[in-house]
Protein backbone atom coordinates (compact mmCIF):
# COMPACT_ATOMS: atom_id res chain seq x y z
CA UNK A 1 0.00 0.00 0.00
CA UNK A 2 3.20 2.32 0.74
CA UNK A 3 4.46 1.87 -2.96
CA UNK A 4 0.91 2.95 -4.37
CA UNK A 5 0.68 6.16 -1.73
CA UNK A 6 3.68 7.06 -3.26
CA UNK A 7 3.49 6.38 -6.66
CA UNK A 8 0.06 8.65 -6.58
CA UNK A 9 1.79 11.14 -4.61
CA UNK A 10 4.47 11.08 -7.33
CA UNK A 11 1.90 11.10 -10.03
CA UNK A 12 -0.44 14.28 -8.42
CA UNK A 13 3.46 16.60 -7.88
CA UNK A 14 3.93 16.40 -11.64
CA UNK A 15 0.57 17.21 -12.79
CA UNK A 16 -0.05 20.14 -10.23
CA UNK A 17 3.49 21.31 -11.86
CA UNK A 18 2.33 20.98 -15.19
CA UNK A 19 -1.06 22.80 -15.04
CA UNK A 20 0.12 25.78 -13.46
CA UNK A 21 -0.46 27.39 -16.88
CA UNK A 22 -3.82 26.84 -17.02
CA UNK A 23 -4.56 28.92 -14.03
CA UNK A 24 -3.23 31.73 -15.60
CA UNK A 25 -5.03 35.11 -15.48
CA UNK A 26 -7.24 35.24 -18.78
CA UNK A 27 -6.46 38.30 -21.26
CA UNK A 28 -9.32 40.53 -21.40
CA UNK A 29 -8.31 42.35 -24.89
CA UNK A 30 -10.95 42.36 -27.11
CA UNK A 31 -8.81 42.78 -30.48
CA UNK A 32 -7.13 39.17 -29.77
CA UNK A 33 -10.09 37.32 -28.46
CA UNK A 34 -13.62 37.27 -28.54
CA UNK A 35 -16.56 38.05 -25.51
CA UNK A 36 -17.49 34.53 -26.21
CA UNK A 37 -13.82 33.08 -26.39
CA UNK A 38 -13.10 34.72 -22.96
CA UNK A 39 -16.05 33.83 -21.53
CA UNK A 40 -14.86 30.03 -22.59
CA UNK A 41 -11.54 30.94 -21.32
CA UNK A 42 -12.17 32.01 -18.05
CA UNK A 43 -14.52 28.92 -17.29
CA UNK A 44 -11.89 26.85 -18.14
CA UNK A 45 -9.55 28.96 -15.85
CA UNK A 46 -12.05 28.11 -13.04
CA UNK A 47 -12.27 24.49 -13.92
CA UNK A 48 -8.76 24.69 -14.01
CA UNK A 49 -8.55 25.93 -10.52
CA UNK A 50 -10.80 23.75 -9.17
CA UNK A 51 -9.15 20.79 -10.52
CA UNK A 52 -5.73 21.86 -8.80
CA UNK A 53 -7.69 22.30 -5.39
CA UNK A 54 -8.84 18.72 -5.26
CA UNK A 55 -5.53 17.70 -6.28
CA UNK A 56 -3.57 19.24 -3.57
CA UNK A 57 -6.50 18.17 -1.11
CA UNK A 58 -5.76 14.65 -2.28
CA UNK A 59 -1.86 15.24 -1.45
CA UNK A 60 -2.74 16.51 1.91
CA UNK A 61 -4.33 13.60 2.13
CA UNK A 62 -1.47 11.07 0.81
CA UNK A 63 0.73 12.68 3.10
CA UNK A 64 -1.73 12.12 5.95
CA UNK A 65 -1.50 8.56 4.89
CA UNK A 66 2.24 8.20 4.87
CA UNK A 67 2.60 10.10 8.20
CA UNK A 68 0.03 7.37 9.64
CA UNK A 69 2.22 4.33 8.10
CA UNK A 70 5.00 5.69 10.03
CA UNK A 71 3.19 6.24 12.87
CA UNK A 72 1.91 2.69 12.49
CA UNK A 73 -1.97 4.26 12.34
CA UNK A 74 -2.40 3.08 8.75
CA UNK A 75 -5.84 1.24 8.10
CA UNK A 76 -7.15 2.95 11.62
CA UNK A 77 -10.28 5.57 11.42
CA UNK A 78 -9.05 8.50 12.68
CA UNK A 79 -12.20 9.61 14.31
CA UNK A 80 -12.75 5.96 16.06
CA UNK A 81 -9.74 4.45 15.94
CA UNK A 82 -11.36 1.27 14.64
CA UNK A 83 -9.87 -0.71 11.71
CA UNK A 84 -10.72 0.70 8.12
CA UNK A 85 -12.12 -1.63 5.49
CA UNK A 86 -9.79 -3.19 3.28
CA UNK A 87 -11.82 -3.09 0.42
CA UNK A 88 -12.33 0.72 0.94
CA UNK A 89 -8.31 1.08 1.84
CA UNK A 90 -7.77 -0.71 -1.73
CA UNK A 91 -10.24 1.50 -3.56
CA UNK A 92 -8.67 4.96 -1.68
CA UNK A 93 -5.28 4.02 0.12
CA UNK A 94 -5.01 7.64 1.62
CA UNK A 95 -8.51 7.37 3.12
CA UNK A 96 -8.51 8.79 6.80
CA UNK A 97 -11.58 7.00 8.05
CA UNK A 98 -14.10 4.04 8.24
CA UNK A 99 -17.38 4.33 6.29
CA UNK A 100 -19.01 4.71 9.31
CA UNK A 101 -17.52 8.05 10.40
CA UNK A 102 -17.29 8.86 6.54
CA UNK A 103 -21.42 8.69 6.82
CA UNK A 104 -21.92 10.76 10.04
CA UNK A 105 -19.72 13.28 8.66
CA UNK A 106 -21.35 13.39 5.27
CA UNK A 107 -25.04 14.37 7.91
CA UNK A 108 -23.96 17.25 9.55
Amino acid sequence: MHKLILARQKELTQICATAKESQDPVELDQTKVGRLSRMDAIQMQSMAQETQRRRELELLRIKGALLRIENGDYGYCIKCDEPINEKRLNLEPAIPTCIGCARSSETT
